[in-house]
C-alpha cells in the first residue's frame, strides 16, 4: 500500500491515542482479530466509548482468519462502516463517531465443514445442507460489500515441485503506488472512495463496455452497490495498467472477481 500522507497519518495515531495503544508514527495499520471476538470489541463501545477493531484498522487492514468461524452476529456489524467508512457508538449520555475507513481482508480457509468442497479428489463427504449451513454464516449483504472473491483451488504437486517465481511485493507495490498517483490527480480520492455522483464524473464507459456491464448485470443480479463496486474495481483496474481509458478487459476482469 501507498504510505500513508502526513495528515492520514496524524488522524491514525489520534485513533490510537484515544485507544489507549501503542501506534508505531507513519505505518499503516494491520489488525489481525480471532473469531472468538465479540461485536463492541470489533465496533468499539464501553461505558466510555473507545475505538474497535475496525477503527484501529482505520487506513490500513483489517484482517479475519476462518471468516465462516465468525459469529454471524459480529460479522453483519462491519456491513455499516463498509459502506459510510464510519462507526457511530450510542449510549444514553454520548455519541461518538470513530472513522472506519479500512480494507477488509478474509480468508475462508474451507469451503465446507471437511474442507474438500470442489476439490477432485471428490473427498468431501458433507450433505448439501451441511455445506449450505456453513456457507450461510456469511450473509448476501455482507459479500456484496466485498470487491474481489478469490477462489485458490489445491495444487497439483507437479504445480509446486516447478513453481516459476512469480513478482515480488517491492515490484507490485511500485504499480499501486503509480495507480494511487493516478487516482489523486485524477480525483482527489482513491477509487474506493467514489460516491455514485463521483463515479458517473469520473469513470466513463464506451458503448462496447456499457453494453458489456449491462448484459452482466442482468445475468450476475447485480445490486446498485454491487454494479458501482464493479464500476470502481474495473477503473482501478485500468490505473493498474496504467491505461486512461476502461476496456472491456478491465470491465471483465472486475466483473471475474464477484461472488458467484
Amino acid at each position: 500500500m501507498p504510505d500513508l500522507s502526513a495528515e492520514d497519518a496524524l488522524e491514525v495515531a489520534s485513533t490510537y491515542s484515544v485507544a489507549d495503544s501503542d501506534y508505531d508514527y507513519g505505518t499503516r495499520p494491520f489488525r489481525q482479530v480471532h473469531h472468538t471476538i465479540s461485536a463492541v470489541a470489533l465496533v468499539g463501545g464501553g461505558s466510555r466509548p473507545k475505538p474497535g477493531e475496525i477503527t484501529l484498522a482505520n487506513k490500513g487492514v483489517l484482517f479475519l482468519d476462518e471468516l465462516p468461524e465468525f459469529d454471524r452476529s459480529v460479522l453483519e456489524v462491519l456491513r455499516q462502516p463498509l459502506e459510510a467508512k464510519q462507526i457511530t457508538i450510542s449510549r444514553a449520555n454520548s455519541q461518538m463517531t470513530f472513522p472506519a475507513n479500512f480494507q477488509l481482508v478474509a480468508a475462508m480457509m474451507n469451503p465446507c465443514p471437511c474442507g474438500y468442497d470442489g476439490d477432485t479428489s471428490g473427498r468431501c463427504r458433507c450433505r448439501p445442507e451441511q455445506i449450505k449451513r456453513y456457507q450461510d454464516k456469511l450473509s448476501g449483504p455482507l459479500l456484496d460489500r466485498i470487491d474481489l472473491h478469490i477462489t485458490v483451488p489445491a495444487l497439483p504437486i507437479a504445480d509446486l515441485q516447478n513453481a516459476q517465481a512469480g513478482e515480488t511485493s517491492e515490484q507490485v507495490r511500485v504499480r499501486v503506488i503509480a495507480a494511487h498517483k493516478h487516482q489523486m490527480q485524477r480525483q482527489q480520492k482513491v477509487n474506493n472512495e467514489l460516491s455514485p455522483s463521483e463515479i458517473d464524473k469520473y469513470i466513463q464507459l464506451g458503448e462496447g463496455e456499457q453494453q458489456l456491464l449491462q448484459l452482466a448485470q442482468q445475468r450476475l443480479n447485480l445490486s446498485a452497490r454491487g454494479y458501482h463496486r464493479v464500476l470502481r474495481v474495473a477503473r482501478t483496474i485500468a490505473d493498474l495498467a496504467d491505461s486512461i481509458d476502461i476496456t472491456s478487459a478491465h470491465v471483465s476482469e472486475a466483473l471475474s472477481y464477484r461472488s458467484k
